[in-house]
């Protein structure tokens, strides 16, 4: 009986430390989102002299006739971009020099000393490595992997390493590199790679990934960079290939992804390798010099050199930079001479033109638009009773979303909220220590300011779980509090709990707790047991108040779930954040109050009184299981299947219910396969059994995996 991983899921804190699988069935994924559109407002009119703003307007005009001829000039000799494809390593993810220092753990277990530099002639290629291989008696064809064998064979082949596995050495690279190089958030992320990618997006351009390493590695690396592969519309690795680059055939098969013909598709590359392959592929290349140096990278020819991501612009992509086209440095000395020379002739013309002058007077009294003429005063009037009207039926027609606003609300939709700027993060480049450092220097300017926000205290009727009712003067004094606004039928909701419950675990020990804010979408969320159950079956373990009326929400002018407020100590409301995605954002803004408000000495560790209705309900004391999810039948051997989810097993009874054994005996979540016993699941859900294989299929709900289960014996 084993137990086997068929559909790997991305890494994840919590599974990042857990055996990974040996097989994987796939090499792309196609992720289709709707593609945001920004509009910019590019004039702006300034009140002056009614002569002066009427000698402006034909040089305003010339200046950007010709400021469109140069753009539009620029953009037709580079040609169209439609794609990106963005390689990983050394260019995304700043992971060539962790990938190395684990290969050099793995020789070291073989015995074999090889320092990261003997890597480099190795690195993101693939035809060289066919040529080691058949020196090595190795069957390339035996595997369909060979992103990280092309790598780890090459040394392998210098150093003479005899009865070299190129499988074996691959599976504990990836098991070195994963625990220990690449786990999940790690900031492995070059500083600009996000903002790159997303401002692609929002031009309407098609991104993908296009590398030579393994797909398991490629999913890690995203992870650890902190990019999610949604943000991608395609992730081609090297699992699909058996000629890699050079070759350009993950270029193309990006490109026929894509649906976008190569001509119209630029790559981002750092070796040579991936240069010649986007050459072999006709598409044009930026080149960054994280890897190899600029000369080397002239002699391949690549369209552009930068020195890393975060220097390559929207510009050089959709029109090759300014670089590309130095006439566009002569520009400025034409535009110069036209504008003095236009504004002189205008300004002749209008003070001996009696008609304008004329016009200048009348303009005041009577408006025209598309042959309709009023006063100013009319037009004002009847605009606003317009606005006036488009505001009443859109309050009408959205009366369910109108319960939720508040005046509160409004003003910080149109006016903000206190937070501090999430603009530069970690994964942009900023120290972690000099980010926190921000954020206390923003408390304490919030704190000098002294027009901080206090938070309102609970109403007393409020129904609590986890805990007795709470108060802030009391209770929570002297302690950071994170207020979650959430409701339990909000999938986005159910998304931030391993956030919070990361938070909890990091400061248990500190003056910090997390208040859940149940604030009900629906007149059925109100209910307090349908709460309850909710707490019981995600496990939350933190104080939780049900503001059935949505008190605290409008109070302040909270608009979407879910939400996070972050209050100080003394009931002070620091700063709010909305969404999923926050979870280091989070976590350095309670450090900074804990390490302001610490200097203060006004913190109390005094921890709060926990009642968990877990421990409460007595259904938990008399059922063996715990939230079952899903069943499945064998009629042929008497058997039926249980997914008991809370409790992370599979239970195998007879068809009256007696227990003849299960799958996960430890109850831990967890993502292992192996034996019954030692195998690890993390709330599986769905169950299908195939009679004719004695297979059972498990949907591993919170893993993102298949796993498959071998009942034959």
């Amino acid at each position: 009986m084993a137990l086997k991983l068929l559909w790997p899921p991305p890494p994840s804190p919590s599974s990042s430390a857990l055996s990974r699988p040996n097989s994987f069935f796939f090499s792309s994924t196609f992720v289709s989102s709707p593609t945001p559109v920004s509009r910019t407002l590019d004039h702006l009119f300034q009140r002056r002299s009614k002569k002066q703003g009427l000698r402006r307007r034909p040089v305003s005009a010339c200046l950007k006739v010709e400021q469109q001829q140069g753009a539009a000039t620029a953009t037709n000799q580079w040609g169209k971009v439609s794609a990106v494809l963005f390689d990983m390593d050394g260019v995304l993810c700043n992971s060539e020099e962790p990938s190395r220092m684990a290969a050099v753990d793995v020789f070291a277990e073989m015995g074999v000393q090889v320092t990261v530099d003997d890597f480099v002639p190795f690195t993101g290629t693939g035809k060289r490595f066919l040529i080691i291989a058949k020196n090595m008696s190795i069957n390339v064809h035996a595997f369909h992997v060979l992103g990280e064998i092309n790598f780890l064979g090459g040394v392998a082949n210098a150093k003479g390493v005899d009865g070299f596995d190129p499988e074996a050495a691959k599976k504990r690279f990836f098991e070195i590199y994963l625990d220990k190089y690449a786990k999940p958030e790690s900031g492995i992320g070059f500083p600009g790679a996000l903002e790159l990618v997303t401002q692609c997006k929002s031009k309407g351009l098609k991104v993908a990934v296009a590398s030579s390493a393994d797909r398991i590695k490629v999913n890690a690396n995203l992870a650890a960079a902190g990019l999610p592969i949604s943000m991608f519309d395609a992730i081609v690795s090297a699992d699909a290939f058996e000629n890699l680059k050079p070759a350009p055939d993950i270029f193309l098969a990006a490109s026929r992804i894509l649906d976008v013909p190569p001509s119209e598709c630029l790559v981002i590359e750092d070796a040579l390798a991936g240069v010649q392959a986007a050459q072999a592929a006709n598409m044009r290349c930026i080149a960054v010099t994280t890897t190899m140096s600029e000369e080397a990278m002239k002699n391949a020819g690549p369209s552009l050199i930068r020195s890393q991501i975060g220097s390559v612009s929207l510009e050089d992509i959709l029109s090759g930079g300014s670089d590309s086209y130095n006439e566009k440095m002569q520009q400025p000395q034409v535009l110069q001479f036209s504008v003095q020379k236009s504004e002189a002739v205008v300004t002749d013309r209008m003070q001996n033109s009696p008609i304008l002058n004329e016009e200048i007077a009348i303009s005041d009294k009577v408006s025209s638009t598309g042959g309709l003429q009023g006063s100013r005063r009319e037009i004002i009037r009847y605009g606003s009773l317009g606005i006036a009207l488009s505001c009443l039926y859109f309050a009408v027609s959205n009366w369910k979303a109108m319960q939720y606003a508040s005046p509160k609300a409004i003003w910080n939709v149109l006016f903000g909220v206190n937070s501090p700027s999430f603009e530069k993060g970690e994964s942009a480049g900023t120290p972690r220590f000099s980010r926190v450092q921000q954020f206390v220097k923003y408390i304490s300017d919030l704190e000098a300011r002294g027009s901080t926000t206090t938070v309102p205290e609970f109403p007393s009727k409020l129904d609590w779980l986890n805990t007795a009712p709470l108060q802030f003067r009391r209770d929570l004094k002297g302690k950071v509090v994170l207020l979650d606004f959430w409701t339990y039928c909000c999938i986005n909701c159910m998304h931030v709990l391993p956030d919070l419950e990361f938070l909890e675990r990091k400061y248990k020990d500190m003056p910090f707790t997390v208040v859940g804010v149940h604030s009900a979408k629906f007149d059925n969320e109100k209910d307090l047991e349908a709460i309850r159950n909710a707490v019981l079956r995600y496990n939350i373990s933190h104080p939780v108040v049900n503001d059935g009326e949505m008190y605290l929400w409008r109070e302040l002018g909270i608009n979407s779930w879910p939400t996070f407020a972050i209050v100080g100590p003394n009931g002070k409301l620091l700063a709010q954040v909305a969404g999923e995605g926050h979870r280091q954002d989070l976590d350095d803004l309670v450090e900074a109050a804990l390490l302001y408000y610490g200097k203060k000495k006004i913190l109390d560790k005094t921890p709060i009184p926990l009642n968990l209705e877990k421990n409460r309900d007595q259904r938990f004391y008399n059922s063996p299981l715990k939230f079952p999810g899903k069943l499945a039948i064998d009629v042929l051997n008497n058997r039926l299947f249980i997914s008991d989810s809370n409790h992370n097993r599979i239970v195998i009874t007879d068809l009256d219910g007696n227990f003849i054994l299960q799958v996960g005996s430890t109850g831990e979540e967890g993502l292992r396969d192996g034996s019954f016993e030692t195998a690890a699941f993390n709330r599986p859900q769905g169950l299908a059994y195939n009679p004719k294989k004695n297979l059972l299929y498990v949907a591993d709900t919170e893993n993102h995996a298949l796993r498959s289960v071998e009942t034959s014996n």
